[in-house]
């Protein structure tokens, strides 16, 4: 089992930063990646940022490359979302994930799921 704990979301104006932190704790051998993904009112849970669990390759949405980051610190158990130059249409809860699936930003990909932080950027 692993959990999952997301920390650092809040309220920003556009053009701004904000850094999101998921620390994990249980066994994790059997996730091929660990990703950021998101959902706002009304719209489908998105993958936004994965990265993978040997090498660390990285994997971004076409909206995000650019402006966001992920990154993870092993010796931590902690993964990373640097996001920067933030627009309204980032505002969403944002969730950390684990998983074993191919697909880095396929929900269904993912197994273990946090609860979740709120990031509200305003114009």
């Amino acid at each position: 089992q692993v959990h999952l704990v997301e920390s650092g979301g809040g309220s920003v104006q556009a053009g701004g930063s904000l850094r999101l932190s998921c620390a994990a704790s249980g066994y994790t051998y059997n996730t091929r990646f660990m990703g950021w993904f998101r959902q706002a009112p009304g719209k489908e849970r998105e993958g936004v940022a994965a990265i993978y669990s040997g090498d660390p390759i990285t994997y971004y949405a076409d909206s995000v490359k650019g402006r966001f980051t992920i990154s993870r610190d092993n010796a931590k158990n902690t993964l990373y979302l640097q996001m920067n130059s933030l627009k309204p249409e980032d505002t969403a809860m944002y969730y950390c994930a684990a998983g074993g699936g191919l697909r880095a930003l396929a929900p269904n990909s993912y197994n273990y799921w946090g609860q979740g932080t709120q990031v509200t950027v305003s114009s």
